[in-house]
């Protein structure tokens, strides 16, 4: 005699205190964002030397720039004298070197102290040492990612391995050659919903039909429930109808020359922890970098890239950056709605998850390993 084992239609979710609990938001911060590679910028952004970003990640300011050898370094944003923030902007441009705004120490591109007020007159102070601290970097993709841990996890593991795992070998993103894409469209979105709400809505698509009217019309098996991240190597195929990956289905753009027939008129969608979302239909990639700002606030930065000569030539990219900024809108829409409710005492011990989103609980599962043991202050 056998005895089947079924599993059960419901699992529960995170308890609604993770998505507002200041201690438990400090700990994220702490535990993922400063221990795990982060996704900061495109390269492309650093388009000269003296060029920089600064870019939040957990409760640091990270300084980004393009050296004269036309390298990248990142540093933590701080002057070593008296900790002044060196750089106040999100971007701009450095002639020669950067000038800490209060006592005037001033670091060239490389990090290094070149000079300050009556450093001659200190020749004990190395240079070096009281250079900027710099941070790990990796270029990947076309982005510049970072890590503020002291000893770095392996990149090709935690970073390279999300695209195994959703896509079944690293390889598959290859024709694709995001690195060599170019932006044809930039929009930065201020959400007022816990990052994980935002990590969750993407990682499901038991909500399509209800509020994603546009996007399964294009990709009709979403109407179904399930998510492209559902199977292993599963494309959502367009439908019938649909020539592209545009708002009304209509006709997209070149397609990039390496995308083969196997992944051609199919979406793919990738999850890279802790924040970070690849879209990939035939003719364009579709970026999210999120950066966590409080327990109840995310900004996101959603690139739609082209290959350079659809950049170039200025054809008109507006249906299909329309699409996903619509999708974008109403998934931002759908986590601001959940985002009061989560310090409801009716959501103290959290939801349900449906079998379509079970999925879901191995990312719960993860949470709970860097951070289950944080006892919420409310």
């Amino acid at each position: 005699m056998t005895t089947e084992v079924t599993t059960p239609s419901l699992i529960p979710t995170l308890p609604g205190s993770t998505y507002v609990d200041e201690a438990v938001f400090r700990a994220e911060q702490e535990r993922i964002f400063e221990q795990m590679w982060f996704c900061a910028i495109r390269s492309a952004d650093l388009d000269k030397a003296g060029a920089w970003r600064t870019v939040q990640i957990g409760r640091e300011s990270v300084l980004i720039s393009r050296t004269r050898k036309g390298g990248i370094r990142a540093f933590y944003n701080i002057c070593r004298h008296r900790g002044v923030k060196l750089c106040m902007e999100e971007q701009g441009e450095a002639a020669r070197n950067f000038q800490c705004p209060y006592h005037a120490w001033t670091y060239d591109f490389e990090g290094k102290l070149i000079a300050a007020p009556n450093l001659t007159k200190m020749p004990d102070i190395d240079r070096d040492e009281y250079g900027l601290v710099k941070v790990h970097i990796r270029e990947y993709l076309g982005y510049v990612w970072v890590c503020l841990a002291d000893e770095p996890p392996s990149f090709e593991e935690e970073v390279m391995g999300a695209i195994e795992e959703r896509l079944g070998s690293v390889h598959a993103i290859d024709g694709y050659d995001v690195a060599n894409l170019s932006l044809g469209r930039r929009i930065k979105y201020d959400v007022k919903a816990n990052w994980k709400l935002i990590i969750e809505n993407f990682m499901e698509c038991y909500h399509c039909a209800t509020i994603h009217p546009e996007l399964t019309e294009v990709l009709p098996e979403f109407a179904d429930g399930l998510a492209a991240q559902y199977f292993v190597g599963h494309g959502a195929e367009f439908g019938d109808d649909v020539k592209g990956f545009t708002i009304d289905g209509s006709e997209g753009l070149d397609l990039i020359p390496g995308v083969g027939e196997d992944q051609d008129r199919r979406y793919y969608a990738i999850t890279i922890k802790p924040t970070v979302f690849v879209n990939l239909v035939p003719d364009h990639v579709i970026i999210h970098r999120m950066f966590p700002m409080a327990a109840d606030r995310t900004i996101v930065e959603c690139d739609w890239l082209y290959l350079p000569s659809v950049v170039e030539s200025g054809k008109d990219v507006s249906a299909s950056v329309e699409l996903f900024h619509r999708v974008n809108q109403q998934d931002f829409d759908a986590c601001e709605r959940c985002q009061p409710a989560m310090g409801s005492k009716i959501y103290a011990k959290g939801g349900v998850l449906v079998p379509s989103e079970h999925h879901i609980g191995a990312f719960h599962d993860w949470i709970q390993e860097k951070v289950g043991d944080v006892v919420p202050t409310s």
